[in-house]
């Protein structure tokens, strides 16, 4: 499986040389108010394609957050995957927020399905079912099933996924990255039940999301 670099995620570089590039461009040109405007943007890059390192929950029977943002949603919904009615958690991303998502659990990838969608606003309910997304259908060692869709959002136009069907990673593992603004919606086995609450702030591969009942 890819691995990205420390600290910032190999993916944004082409956004931060050229952002860089054209800076300096202008600067050279001595047009101030567009190396400003750029130097800003160049800023929101660095930013935005940040992955700093994160401290992984050790306890046995819990599920850390695939994904940096806020809680928008703690409900039952139809698994993509398996076609059952699970509690779902879903955590809305900004683009102020990082980017790289992690596995909220120790387990196989089993199946990824993509499908093509629209581009509504991630925070929206048909963008479950509408938008373009990447689900991987998880594996523990215990033999259950978790189900994990990345959703592209309204400015969101490319889902990453570094992981692959077959590959075993530890909680909190980095497996991919959506690009500029998402959601990741974590459906949970029935064993486990959700310990945040709508309007929680969460951290990817630190924060508990649900805990073994």
């Amino acid at each position: 499986m890819y691995k990205p670099s420390i600290g910032l995620s190999l993916e944004g570089l082409p956004f931060i040389f050229f952002t860089a590039i054209a800076t300096l461009t202008f600067a050279l040109l001595d047009c101030w108010f567009m190396a400003t405007v750029l130097l800003v943007a160049l800023f929101l890059v660095l930013n935005f394609f940040r992955d700093p390192e994160r401290v992984v929950p050790q306890e046995q029977g819990v599920a850390v957050s695939p994904a940096d943002g806020k809680v928008i949603k703690v409900e039952t919904m139809r698994d993509p995957m398996t076609g059952e009615d699970r509690t779902a958690i879903c955590v809305f991303m900004n683009v102020f927020n990082v980017h790289v998502n992690r596995m909220p659990v120790a387990g196989r990838i089993a199946r990824i399905s993509y499908f093509g969608g629209k581009f509504l606003n991630a925070s929206f309910d048909k963008a479950s079912t509408d938008n373009e997304r990447n689900s991987l259908l998880i594996e523990d060692g215990d033999g259950r099933s978790w189900t994990m869709v990345q959703i592209a959002g309204l400015i969101a136009r490319r889902i990453i996924c570094w992981g692959e069907e077959g590959d075993s990673l530890v909680r909190g593992q980095r497996f991919g990255l959506i690009k500029f603004g998402s959601r990741v919606d974590l459906y949970l086995p029935a064993e486990y039940e959700p310990i945040v609450r709508i309007g929680d702030k969460v951290f990817a591969g630190q924060s508990i999301l649900a805990r073994k009942k």
